[in-house]
């Protein structure tokens, strides 16, 4: 059974830096893009950020400069560093990663963990 587990979230103050790590577990025969995505209250899920197996990237408008997505294949995880967190960045980041496993593939998400930026 695939899993994708997430850690790192958590109450920051803007300007602030936070750090997600996601780490991918099962029996996985290989794994394609991984990625973030965040929901607010009352908000469609957006992406923020992705990463190829070979190292492409492709982020969010709003968060480009200030967030930086790094993966390890070996390890199977993926991280997003946050820096200058805003108020806006507020909300639950799920971890994304589109796989082949045994049973096929597909899209495969992270439980969520909140990020919340507040004074």
């Amino acid at each position: 059974q695939v899993q994708l587990v997430e850690s790192g979230g958590g109450l920051v103050q803007p300007g602030g830096s936070l750090r997600l790590s996601c780490v991918a577990s099962g029996l996985i025969f290989s794994i394609n893009t991984m990625g973030w995505y965040r929901q607010a209250p009352g908000k469609q899920r957006e992406l923020v950020a992705v990463v190829t197996r070979g190292g492409s990237t492709n982020y969010a408008d709003s968060v480009k400069g200030r967030f930086t997505i790094s993966r390890d294949n070996a390890k199977r995880t993926v991280n997003l560093q946050m820096n200058s967190l805003e108020p806006e960045d507020t909300a639950v980041y799920y971890c994304n990663a589109h796989l082949t496993a045994f049973g096929g593939e597909r899209d495969y998400w992270g439980q969520g963990t909140q990020v919340t930026v507040s004074s």
